[in-house]
C-alpha cells in the first residue's frame, strides 16, 4: 500500500473522485472517476471539499442540455464549501473554511463537484461565523442569490409595508429561499409556481399567497393592473415581461433566472409610464464585499430549521441521476452534495 501511495505522489498526488464531464462527437457525458492533483487547474489555494450542491445551471452542464461548459474535460460545480489544505495566498492559511460560489467554476474552471478543488484566492471567502460548512452549501449559489435580490429590493426602497412582493420559480432553490427571507423580513410573498400541489411547503416557507404561474407565463399586455410592490424573478421570458407589467408605480423587479427563457418580451410601457425599475442580479462576478454583506445577512436571518425544510442531501454517485431529475422539475428546493462522505 505504501508502494502505491509513493506511486501517486510522483505521478502528480492522490488520487481522489470526481464527477468528469467530457465531450467526444460534440456530445458530452458525465461519470465520476479517480482524478490526480496534477489534473487540477492553476491556483493559488487547494481545498478539500466537504459539501457542494447542484443548481440549475450544474444540471445543464451535467446533462448537456445547454453549452454551458466552456472547456472540456470539466468538473462541474458552481458552489463550495471546503477546508483549505494549502494556500499561498496572505489571505487563507491551512485549515481555514471557506465559500466559493461563481466565477465561471463549473464552466471554464474545475468546480466544486470532486473531493478537491485548486482555486484562486480572489474568489473566496471566508466560512461566516453563525453558520456551519453543511449549512453554508444548503443556502448555496441558490441562498446567496435571493439574498442579492432581497438586497436590491431593500436599497431600492421597497419595504415590508410597500405591498406584495411576488416569487416567481417559488419551488425552486432561489425561491424556496427568497420566500423565507422575505417573511423573516416580514413582507407580504405572494409565489407563483407550476406545481399548486405544493402549495403547503411554499406555505411553511412564508408564502401568504400562492397562484398558477399560467398566470404569468403566457403572453400578455405590455401595461396590466398594478399589483406588486416588488419581484424576485427567477424564470425570465413571459414572466418576466407580464411581472413588469403589474408592478406598480415605483416599483422594482430584479432578474435572476432564466428557466423559463432568455427572452425578454416585454415593452417599455412599465418603465417610461410607472417608472418601474429592473435590477439584474449578477451572482457570478459580484465584487468581494456584496459577496461578504450578503452571506453575513444569511447567517443572520436564515436558523437551524430552515436548512433541513429547504435542502435534501445526496451523495456524489447520485448527482448524474438528480440533474435530470432536476431540469424535469422533480426536485423542490435545494440539492446539497456531501462530498466529504465519499
Amino acid at each position: 500500500m505504501t508502494a502505491l501511495l509513493d506511486e501517486w505522489s510522483k505521478i502528480g498526488g492522490f488520487m481522489f473522485k470526481g464527477l468528469l464531464i467530457t465531450q467526444e462527437d460534440k456530445k458530452s457525458s458525465a461519470s465520476v472517476v479517480e482524478l490526480q492533483e496534477d489534473q487540477l487547474p492553476e491556483g493559488d489555494v487547494l481545498v478539500e471539499v466537504h459539501y457542494s450542491t447542484l443548481n440549475y445551471k450544474d444540471g445543464l452542464a451535467i446533462t448537456g442540455k445547454s453549452p454551458v461548459v466552456r472547456s472540456f474535460p470539466m468538473v462541474p460545480g458552481i458552489d463550495l464549501v471546503g477546508e483549505v489544505l494549502q494556500s499561498d495566498s496572505d489571505r487563507f492559511s491551512e485549515g481555514d473554511f471557506v465559500i466559493l460560489n461563481g466565477f465561471g467554476v463549473g464552466e471554464m474552471h474545475w468546480g466544486g463537484l470532486a473531493q478537491k478543488a485548486r482555486l484562486k484566492s480572489d474568489w473566496l471567502i471566508p466560512l461566516p461565523k453563525g453558520i456551519d460548512a453543511k449549512q453554508s452549501m444548503a443556502i448555496g449559489t441558490a441562498g446567496y442569490t435571493a439574498m442579492l435580490s432581497v438586497l436590491a429590493l431593500e436599497k431600492q426602497g421597497v419595504t415590508p409595508d410597500s405591498g406584495e412582493v411576488l416569487v416567481t420559480g417559488a419551488n425552486g432553490g432561489v425561491g424556496s429561499f427568497a420566500i423565507r427571507l422575505l417573511n423573516r423580513l416580514g413582507y407580504h410573498v405572494v409565489a407563483s409556481t407550476g406545481r399548486m400541489e405544493e402549495s403547503d411547503y411554499l406555505k411553511s416557507l412564508g408564502a401568504s399567497d400562492i397562484i398558477d404561474r399560467k398566470l404569468l407565463s403566457e403572453p400578455g399586455k405590455p401595461l396590466q393592473k398594478e399589483r406588486w410592490a416588488g419581484v424576485i424573478d427567477c424564470v425570465g421570458s413571459h414572466t418576466l415581461a407580464n411581472a413588469c407589467a403589474s408592478t406598480k408605480y415605483g416599483g422594482v423587479v430584479t432578474a435572476c433566472g432564466l428557466a423559463q427563457g432568455m427572452d425578454f418580451p416585454a415593452s417599455v410601457a412599465p418603465f417610461i409610464l410607472r417608472g418601474v425599475k429592473l435590477i439584474g442580479i449578477d451572482s457570478v462576478m459580484r465584487p468581494l464585499a456584496d459577496r461578504i454583506e450578503a452571506w453575513q445577512r444569511l447567517s443572520e436571518l436564515l436558523q437551524p430549521e430552515d436548512f433541513d425544510s429547504i435542502s435534501e442531501e445526496i451523495g456524489l454517485e447520485d448527482v448524474v441521476e438528480t440533474a435530470y431529475k432536476l431540469l424535469d422539475g422533480k426536485v423542490r428546493g435545494r440539492v446539497l452534495v456531501n462530498i466529504k462522505a465519499q
